[in-house]
């Protein structure tokens, strides 16, 4: 028994050290490559001044009308993200790309990110460059911030089109956070590990591989950042605060949905009757992954010209 015991007691120490190195190398190339990985991100956009903070913005496309995009939470470079669907909507549209403080480029702040806080930062962004009228676009929860914009700035929004957008009374979103185990796993190189082995969801074709490098160098350095961290702990409790609420009811709504969410089958359910909510409000099943905009970004832009051309033109009659 003693010899059991003996060997045992021997094994369990050789996988705690063999544990132990592995998280050792893991840190220390998580902190080489992110000091290496610094200097050949590339700059993009430009920056505008919001609370004595730099946001970086994307402005492209001269057209008539103003599309302006919000990503999801957590996206590591806004505009690289919605790339493909900018390069088709900038076209015939002016088009800008936000990254919210802590996102992309953009800097960091100690402000608390409560829905009302980021959607003021935004339109203070929108201010600075002279966008005073828009169609607001977003991907996943800008769904809930684009519900405070459009009611606080009503005269500024001219219709609402969401990607896969978030909705009051989403199931699932009032969960709380491990933040310091996912902190931890960050600074010992674990999720830099876990990113190197898992897909980034940018395949298929519409991405460059040297976008795709980008992203994911940004998503190295960017992810878990304290501002990212302050916006997770708010999620539930901006989701609660969205229960009550809902877009403008005059407001033209366009919602793209995945049509198949098997986390929440009542995905496509909960957006038709948000929809119905509004005098126009219309939704367009796309079967994708949640980042419809990756793979679908022609559909996207072309359905939107197609219903958005339709109600110029008709109050132009």
């Amino acid at each position: 028994m003693k010899s059991i015991a003996k060997r045992s007691l021997l094994a369990l120490a050789a996988v705690i050290a063999a544990a132990s190195l592995g998280l050792a190398t893991t840190t220390v190339v998580h902190a080489v490559a992110t000091e290496a990985e610094a200097d050949r991100i590339e700059a993009y956009g430009q920056s505008v001044t919001v609370d004595g903070r730099s946001m970086n913005v994307l402005i492209a496309g001269d057209g008539p009308e103003t599309i302006v995009l919000l990503p999801g939470f957590g996206t590591a470079s806004p505009v690289l993200d919605f790339e493909p669907l900018v390069s088709n909507l900038s076209h015939d549209h002016r088009v800008i790309v936000i990254e919210p403080f802590g996102y992309g480029l953009s800097d960091g702040t100690e402000s608390e990110r409560t829905t009302e806080n980021i959607v003021t930062e935004i339109h203070g962004a929108l201010t600075e460059l002279g966008a005073h009228r828009h169609v607001l676009m977003g991907h996943s929860i800008a769904g809930i911030y684009g519900i405070d914009f459009a009611t606080r700035y009503p005269d500024e929004v001219t219709a609402f089109v969401g990607i896969d957008s978030s909705a009051p009374g989403q199931p699932g979103m009032d969960a709380e956070f491990p933040i310091g185990l996912m902190t931890a796993a960050k600074n010992l190189g674990l999720l830099r590990l876990v990113a190197a082995l898992s897909d980034d969801g940018y395949g298929g074709g519409e991405y460059s591989e040297h976008a795709r490098e980008q992203i994911g160098m940004l998503s190295n350095r960017s992810s878990l950042n304290p501002t990212y961290l302050d916006e997770m702990t708010h999620i539930r409790t901006n989701f609660a605060a969205a229960a009550s609420t809902g877009f403008p009811q005059d407001l033209p709504l366009l919602l793209f949905v995945q049509s198949n969410n098997s986390k929440n089958p009542d995905w496509l359910g909960l957006h038709e009757r948000q929809a119905s909510e509004a005098t126009d409000g219309t939704v367009i099943p796309i079967d994708g992954e949640h980042y419809l905009h990756h793979a679908h970004s022609a559909q996207i832009a072309d359905e939107f010209r197609a219903w958005r051309g339709a109600r110029i033109e008709a109050t132009m009659r």
